[in-house]
C-alpha cells in the first residue's frame, strides 16, 4: 500500500490548499471551514469511493491552463487515524515512558493540557529504516511551532494542538521525498527524575497560577493514587527515582526513610536528649510539631447525677470556634452520671477514631478522662492517678479532688478536678479544701520530676511543667440574686466585667490566699450556674439560688508563656444539668525529652475504642436507613 510519504513524492510541486470555506469529510460530503490536512480524510478500507460530483484537484497544474475536463480517481487508501489518548486507554499505557513512574504534568502540579508534553514525548523510541510514514497516532508527532505561512494548516479535526508542521517546515523540493523534522529521539528516552522541572513543560501544559481553577485542581492532584504502574501492577515498596536499592525512596508515605547503618549502629547517647533516634528526642518532636506547640482542650463539667446524657458531645469537645480537632483533651466531671462507662463510651464515639482514651480515673463522682490521638501515644510516659478527699457524704465521695500526671515527650503536665465545698459564704471551707488538695496529692510517683530543683514537698502543683485545675469550685456572686439580675440585664461587654467585680474567687485570688501562681483566661460568658434543667432561664424555685461563676479553668507554667488560652468559653446547648459545661482551648509549648523514663509505650482503652467505632458505623447505618425511608414515604401529588 502505498503510504502518504510515496504519495507526496510523486507530485513535482506542492498541492494547492483546498478552499478555505470548504473542506472534504470522509464519505464526500463537503465541511465548512479551512481544509486541516490529510488526517481529516479518514479513509478505511473498504469505504465507499467519493462522489464524482464533488471532485478534489489533486493535480500539480494549474486549473485554469487546462481545458480537458478531469475525471477524479479514488486516492489509495491513507493509514487509519486513531484518536488513540481517549478511545484506547490500554495503548496509552504501553505508549507512557517506560522507566518512568510518574507522568510530567502531575508531578510538576500541572493540569494536563492538550498540546503538551505528554503529547509529544511518546513517538517510537528510535529511527528505523523503513520509508517514512504518518504516525498512526496523534500524540506521535511532536509539538512545535508552526511554520510561517500555514495558519490554517495547525488546527486538528479533534481540537489538538499538535500538528504537522514537521512535515511542512521545510518545503520538499522536486524529485525528493519528505520527511519528518528531526524532533523524535535516537535512543529510548531516560527516566524523569522526581524533582523534573522545566519551563517548556509549563509552557505546553499552560500551568498558570493565576487561572481560578489552578489550586483546585493542584489540590485534586495531591491525592491522586500512583496511576503509573498500570492496573496490573501493585505498587513496589521500593519505588524510587531511579528503580535501584541504593535510592529506595518510598513515594507512598509520609514517614521518613531509616537508613540501615543507623539502625545498627550503637550509641552512648541511647536515651539521651542528643541521640538521633531517641523517641521523646528533638527530631521526633520536630516532626510531629514542627513549631513545639500543642493544641489542648481542658473541659470542666458538673452533671449533677443526671442519668441522661445529651444526645450530642459536639458542642462541648469540637467547638464552633475551633477549625480543627485538638491533640489532647482532659474532660473533668463532678457528680457523674452513675454510668461512668457509658459516659466514657459517649466521648470516645464523639471524637471518633482518630482518638484513643489514653487513661481514666474515677474517685467517687469525679471522673477525669484523658484521650489524645492515636499517633500520639508513643510519646507519654505512664500516667499515674492520685485522690485528695476533703468531705465524705454517705459512701459516695462527692467532696475532694481527682489528678492525673504524665510526661509527654520532655513536658510533665497535671491535670487536677476538684469539687469544694458548696454554699454562698463558706469561702473559708473552700479556702481549706484547696490547701488539702496541693498537699495531699501524692504525684508524681515512678515518672521522674522534669525540673527537681524548682520544687515544693508541699505543693503538688510545683513539680510539673504545666499544670490546669478545673472543676466546681462553688464560688459565688456576692451582692444576692437582685443585684446580679440587674447586672445580667446590661449589655455584655457591660455586665461580664461587673459580675467579675462581685465574683469571690477573683477576690481571694487577688489575696494570694487560693491558686498561687495560677491564671484563669478572660471570661466573656454568662453565669454557668444554676440553670433550671432543659432551660436558659436561671433558678426560678423557691431557694431562688444566684448566679454564679462556679464552673472554672485555671492553669500554671513552670516556664513563662508555656500555656497560651485560645478560647474560654461555656455551652448553652448543653442543658441536662443545672451547670452549664466549661471549656478552655490552649497551646502548650513542648520540650523533648529523655527515653529512659517509664513509658506508656501504646497503651491505652483498646476495648473503648472497639466499642466507639462500632457505635459510630451503627449510628451512621440507622441515619442511612431513615433517610431512605423518607423519600420512599414521600408522596407526589398532581393537582
Amino acid at each position: 500500500m502505498p503510504s502518504k510519504s510515496a504519495c507526496l513524492g510523486r507530485s513535482q510541486a506542492p498541492p494547492p490548499q483546498p478552499p478555505a470555506h470548504a473542506r472534504l469529510r470522509p464519505g464526500g460530503r463537503m465541511l465548512r471551514g479551512p481544509l486541516n490536512t490529510d488526517k481529516d480524510l479518514d479513509l478505511r478500507p473498504g469505504s465507499p469511493a467519493p462522489d464524482n460530483k464533488s471532485p478534489v484537484d489533486i493535480s500539480n497544474e494549474d486549473p485554469q491552463a487546462t481545458a480537458k475536463p478531469f475525471t477524479p480517481k479514488p486516492p489509495p487508501p491513507r493509514p487509519k487515524l486513531e484518536r488513540t489518548l481517549s478511545l484506547d486507554e490500554k495503548g496509552w499505557r504501553r505508549r507512557r515512558f517506560q522507566a518512568s513512574h510518574e507522568d510530567l504534568a502531575p508531578q510538576n502540579g500541572a493540569s494536563p493540557s492538550r498540546g503538551s508534553l505528554q503529547d509529544g514525548a511518546t513517538g517510537p523510541p528510535a529511527h528505523t529504516r523503513s520509508p517514512p510514514r504518518l504516525s498512526r497516532s496523534l500524540q506521535d508527532i511532536p509539538t512545535s511551532r508552526r511554520a510561517p505561512g500555514r495558519a490554517g494548516w495547525s488546527r486538528s479535526l479533534w481540537g489538538s494542538s499538535a500538528s504537522l508542521d514537521p512535515l511542512h517546515r521545510e518545503g520538499p523540493s522536486a524529485g525528493s521525498t519528505p520527511r519528518l523534522a528531526s524532533g523524535l529521539p535516537s535512543r529510548s528516552l531516560p527516566a524523569m527524575d522526581w524533582n523534573f522541572t522545566s519551563d517548556s513543560l509549563r509552557t505546553a501544559n499552560k500551568v498558570d497560577a493565576d487561572h481560578a481553577d489552578y489550586k483546585l485542581r493542584l489540590q485534586t492532584r495531591l491525592f491522586r493514587a500512583h496511576s503509573s504502574l498500570g492496573p496490573g501492577h501493585p505498587p513496589s515498596p521500593l519505588a524510587c527515582d531511579h528503580c535501584s536499592l541504593h535510592s529506595a525512596k518510598s513515594s507512598f508515605s509520609l514517614l521518613a526513610p531509616i537508613r540501615a547503618k543507623d539502625v545498627r549502629s550503637r550509641s552512648y547517647l541511647e536515651g539521651s536528649l542528643l541521640a538521633s533516634g531517641a523517641l521523646m528526642g528533638a527530631d521526633e518532636l520536630a516532626r510531629y510539631f514542627p513549631d513545639r506547640s500543642v493544641a489542648l482542650l481542658v473541659a470542666t463539667w458538673n452533671m449533677q447525677g443526671q442519668k441522661e446524657l445529651p444526645p450530642n458531645l459536639d458542642e462541648l469537645l469540637l467547638p464552633p470556634e475551633a477549625d480543627y480537632a485538638q491533640d489532647l483533651y482532659v474532660i473533668g466531671v463532678q457528680e457523674g452520671c452513675s454510668d461512668r462507662r457509658e459516659w466514657e463510651t459517649r466521648l470516645q464515639e464523639t471524637l471518633g477514631p482518630h482518638y484513643v482514651m489514653l487513661h481514666s480515673a474515677a474517685h467517687g463522682a469525679l471522673y477525669v478522662s484523658v484521650l489524645l490521638r492515636r499517633d500520639l501515644i508513643w510519646f507519654c510516659s505512664e500516667v499515674e492517678s492520685a485522690t485528695v478527699t476533703t468531705r465524705i457524704v454517705s459512701q459516695i465521695k462527692t467532696k475532694g479532688a481527682l489528678g492525673i500526671g504524665f510526661t509527654f515527650f520532655g513536658t510533665s503536665f497535671l491535670f487536677i478536678t476538684s469539687h469544694f465545698t458548696s454554699g454562698d459564704g463558706k469561702v473559708s471551707e473552700r479556702l481549706l479544701d484547696y490547701s488539702k488538695t496541693i498537699q495531699g496529692l501524692a504525684l508524681p510517683k515512678t515518672v521522674p520530676d522534669t525540673c527537681p530543683y524548682r520544687s515544693d514537698p508541699a505543693d503538688v502543683t510545683t513539680r510539673f511543667d504545666g499544670v490546669f485545675w478545673f472543676g466546681d469550685f462553688n464560688f459565688r456572686l456576692s451582692g444576692g440574686r437582685v443585684a446580679v439580675e440587674a447586672i445580667l440585664k446590661q449589655d455584655l461587654g457591660v455586665r461580664v466585667p461587673a459580675l467579675l467585680q462581685l465574683d469571690q474567687l477573683t477576690r481571694e485570688m487577688k489575696k494570694g490566699s487560693i491558686f498561687k501562681g495560677f491564671q484563669e483566661p478572660d471570661i466573656d460568658f454568662l453565669p454557668s450556674y444554676k440553670f433550671d434543667i432543659g432551660k436558659d432561664s436561671y433558678d426560678t424555685t423557691s431557694k431562688q439560688r444566684t448566679p454564679s461563676y462556679t464552673d472554672r479553668v485555671m492553669y500554671r507554667s513552670r516556664h513563662r508563656d508555656d500555656i497560651c488560652p485560645v478560647k474560654y468559653s461555656s455551652c448553652p446547648g448543653i442543658k441536662t444539668s443545672d451547670h452549664r459545661p466549661v471549656y478552655c482551648l490552649f497551646r502548650v509549648k513542648v520540650r523533648p525529652g529523655r527515653d529512659n523514663i517509664p513509658l506508656a509505650a501504646g497503651k491505652f482503652d483498646r476495648e473503648l475504642y472497639l466499642i466507639g467505632i462500632k457505635r459510630r458505623i451503627s449510628k451512621e447505618i440507622q441515619r442511612q436507613r431513615a433517610l431512605k425511608t423518607q423519600h420512599s414515604s414521600t408522596v407526589c401529588t398532581v393537582s
